[in-house]
């Protein structure tokens, strides 16, 4: 078996999920790592048994199968233009660069490169979410009606909010949807189909924040189904570990109802029955891991597919339509309209 050799730019806060993901997967090398900090970069090469380089350009000479971004949006397209190589495949963490029209110009560089270009979206490969989907697709709640995922991962209180994991979220203009939310229109689509209309109404609740950290997101979907994304960053909701689902879900659809708690347990129960069936989550859960693994889920996929066993799923372009109903949602909170997409 031959190893695929990775490279990974950005070691902030979250890459640590990524950094395990690669060094635990059995056909995965990590090679190299690069951060602006160089301190950092040494830190991590250290920490892995990989290289540290100085400058992304020599990370990007060097032989790689994969890179992996783990940077914000500002720095995507730049990065995209320095690592696209000829059958190279490129992971970009979500959001994916700095608005619409930049991401489609990113999607036709790597096209043109020859560049296979993925969005690091992780929530669908959270194990739960795979099994909703399994039984979803087996027809288990026959025509879904409506779903709405509760959002309440109780972490924006007070004047020192996110300073101690994720400081960049005080100073986005954007936060709720553009951050968070697009997790959601993501996993929305993957389990009801594509979006056809978004309404949004957003509010800012704690005052040291520039952006939106409360208010509601309306997805209706080609099938007829309607998701509303009810988020409230301050709340919490019934859980021992709050970012394991970062809040509870209800899909009901034409046979019943199937819940997801805290837990990241599945019950659903038949249209006029009492009695609860527990749905097992079949895909294995790493509770040390954020989401449940999901991090590691999405890399094991994204080998997977570089080996062409399986095709990608959330290819650059096919995400772009993701960044057109998170834009819509902005556009519908400003216009109090709602948007067709």
């Amino acid at each position: 078996m031959t190893e695929l050799r990775v490279g990974v730019v950005g070691l902030g806060y979250f890459s640590q999920f990524h950094l395990d993901a690669w060094r635990d997967i059995p056909q995965t090398k990590l090679v190299g790592v690069y951060d602006l900090d160089a301190a950092t970069t040494e830190a991590i090469a250290n920490k892995y048994g990989a290289l540290g380089f100085v400058t992304a350009e020599q990370l990007a000479e060097q032989d790689l199968d994969i890179v992996d971004l783990v940077a914000p949006p500002p720095a995507h397209m730049e990065l995209i233009k320095r690592f696209a190589k000829q059958g190279r495949t490129l992971i970009c963490q979500k959001p994916f660069c700095s608005s619409l029209s930049e991401a489609k110009a990113a999607c036709a560089l790597a096209k043109e490169r020859g560049c296979t270009l993925v969005i690091h979206e992780n929530f669908r490969f959270q194990p739960w979410y795979r099994e909703i989907k399994a039984a979803i697709d087996a027809g288990k709640l026959g025509q879904i009606y409506q779903a709405r995922f509760a959002l309440r991962p109780g972490d924006g209180r007070g004047e020192d909010a996110y300073l101690s994991r994720q400081p960049a979220f005080r100073e986005m203009p954007r936060l709720l949807i553009h951050e968070t939310g697009v997790h959601f229109v993501d996993l929305f689509q993957y389990l009801f189909g594509p979006i056809t209309s978004v309404y949004a109404d957003l509010v800012q609740l704690n005052p040291v924040l520039k952006g939106e950290d409360a208010g509601m997101l309306l997805t209706t979907h080609e099938g007829g189904t309607r998701a509303v994304m009810d988020g409230n960053r301050l709340m919490d909701h019934a859980t021992d570990s709050p970012r394991r689902t970062m809040g509870e879900l209800e899909i009901e659809g034409e046979k019943g109802t199937l819940r997801l708690n805290g837990m990241g347990e599945i019950t659903f129960r038949e249209f006029g029955q009492n009695e609860l069936e527990t749905i097992p989550v079949t895909a294995p859960i790493d509770e040390t891991r954020f989401g449940g693994g999901c991090v590691r889920a999405l890399c094991e996929h994204i080998v997977q597919a570089t080996e062409g066993k399986v095709p990608f799923e959330n290819q650059a372009e096919d995400y772009l339509s993701v960044i057109s109903a998170t834009e819509a949602a902005y556009t519908s909170a400003d216009t109090g309209q709602k948007q067709y997409l």
